[in-house]
C-alpha cells in the first residue's frame, strides 16, 4: 500500500453519541502525523455526490461534548450496487484520498468491505447504540444511550408508583436486547423481554407480578427490546401497546405503554463514549499510517484489537447471558 497522505472520514447508519469523538481523534491524530484529513459529509452519499470539506483542528475545536455526528448521516441505495462502490472508488482518487474512516455499524463495514475491495484502504469503527456488533465488546454510543434509557426509566418510575401502574417501556436495540438488559438491571425492572431468550409471558411476567401483587406491590417496569415488539421484530406477535393491553387484562393493573425512540441516540455522549471513542479514532488512524487497511477497529477484554472486515462481519454476537443470570436473581 503507497503512503497515505490524506485521510477521508465519514460517518454512516444510525448517530450514535460519541462519533463526534471519533472524528476529533481521527482529525488530531492525522495532523500530529503530518497527514491531511478531508470530511465526508452525508456518509456514502456523500461520498458519490463529493460532498467533501477539508477538516483541520479547528473544524474539530469544541466538538467532544456534542452528541450526533458533525458530519452528517444518509443511507444510500447507490452504494449498495458495484457501479455505485466503483463511483465512491472514483471519487477517492479524484478528490485525493488515499485511505477512509468509516465510522458506523455493520452495514457501514458491508460497505467498507466493498471500497476495499475495489483498492481504497478502508479501516472501519464501531459506533452503534445497539452494540451489536460481533467482533468487539464495546459499541461506541452505547454508554451513553443506556444512561439515557435509565434516566427516563427513573422518572417513569416515579409517576407509576404514585398511580399504581405497570409501565411497558420500549427501548432499541433491533435484534439485540443489550440496551433493555443493561437498563433492566440499572433500573430494577420486574422483567425485561428481549428476542435472544424466548419468554413465557405467563411464567415469566404475569405469574412474577401477581405473586408481587399479593405480597404489596403496586407498580411495575416492564422492559422490553423493539426486536421483540417493535416494527422490525422479525416474530412479533403483539405491538408493545398490545402487549401492555393484554398484561392489564390479565392482571387488572393500570398498564401504560412508552416507546422512548429516537431520543436514545441523542444527547451528550458519556465520559466513557468519549474516552473510548478517542481512542479508537486514534488506533484507526495508526493502522492506515503504518500500512494496515480493510480492518475493524475492535474492544476485546478493555484492549484495542483489529479484525479483518470480512471476518468481523461473520462474527456474531449474543448478550451476556452471566447479566441476565444476574438480572434473573436480583430483579
Amino acid at each position: 500500500m503507497s503512503e497515505i497522505k490524506t485521510i477521508g472520514v465519514l460517518t454512516s447508519g444510525g448517530d450514535a453519541p460519541g462519533m463526534n469523538a471519533v472524528i476529533r481523534a481521527i482529525v488530531r491524530t492525522a495532523h500530529f502525523n503530518g497527514m491531511k484529513v478531508k470530511g465526508v459529509q452525508k456518509g456514502f452519499a456523500g461520498l458519490l455526490e463529493k460532498n467533501v470539506v477539508d477538516m483541520d483542528l479547528r473544524s474539530v475545536s469544541g466538538t467532544l461534548q456534542r452528541g450526533g455526528t458533525i458530519l452528517g448521516s444518509a443511507r444510500s441505495n447507490e452504494f449498495r450496487t458495484d457501479a455505485g462502490v466503483e463511483k465512491g472508488r472514483q471519487n477517492c482518487i479524484d478528490l485525493g484520498i488515499d485511505g477512509i474512516i468509516i465510522a458506523g455499524g455493520d452495514g457501514s463495514f458491508k460497505g467498507a468491505r466493498e471500497l476495499s475491495m475495489k483498492g481504497i484502504p478502508c479501516v472501519g469503527v464501531p459506533c452503534t447504540i445497539d452494540n451489536d456488533i460481533g467482533c468487539t465488546d464495546y459499541s461506541i454510543g452505547f454508554d451513553t444511550a443506556v444512561n439515557t434509557v435509565v434516566e427516563l426509566v427513573d422518572k417513569l418510575r416515579d409517576t407509576s408508583q404514585s398511580h399504581s401502574r405497570c409501565s411497558i417501556v420500549e427501548v432499541m436495540g433491533n435484534s439485540c436486547g443489550a440496551i433493555a438488559l443493561h437498563a433492566g438491571i440499572c433500573t430494577g425492572a420486574e422483567a425485561v423481554i428481549i428476542p435472544e431468550v424466548h419468554n413465557d409471558l405467563e411464567r415469566d411476567v404475569l405469574n412474577n407480578m401477581r405473586d408481587a401483587l399479593n405480597k404489596g406491590k403496586t407498580h411495575f417496569i416492564i422492559i422490553v427490546s423493539e426486536g421483540v415488539t417493535g416494527e422490525r421484530a422479525k416474530h412479533r406477535s403483539m405491538d408493545t401497546h398490545q402487549l401492555a393491553e393484554f398484561i392489564q387484562a390479565s392482571t387488572g393493573v393500570e398498564t401504560r405503554a412508552t416507546i422512548i425512540g429516537h431520543i436514545q441516540r441523542g444527547g451528550t455522549p458519556s465520559a466513557r463514549d468519549r474516552r473510548i471513542g478517542s481512542m479508537m479514532g486514534n488506533y484507526a488512524v495508526r493502522l492506515l499510517k503504518n500500512g494496515v487497511d480493510n480492518r475493524v477497529v475492535a474492544m476485546q477484554k478493555n484492549v484495542l484489537v483489529d479484525y479483518d472486515i470480512k471476518e468481523a462481519l461473520e462474527i456474531s454476537k449474543t448478550i451476556n447471558f452471566e447479566e441476565l443470570r444476574t438480572f434473573n436473581e436480583i430483579c
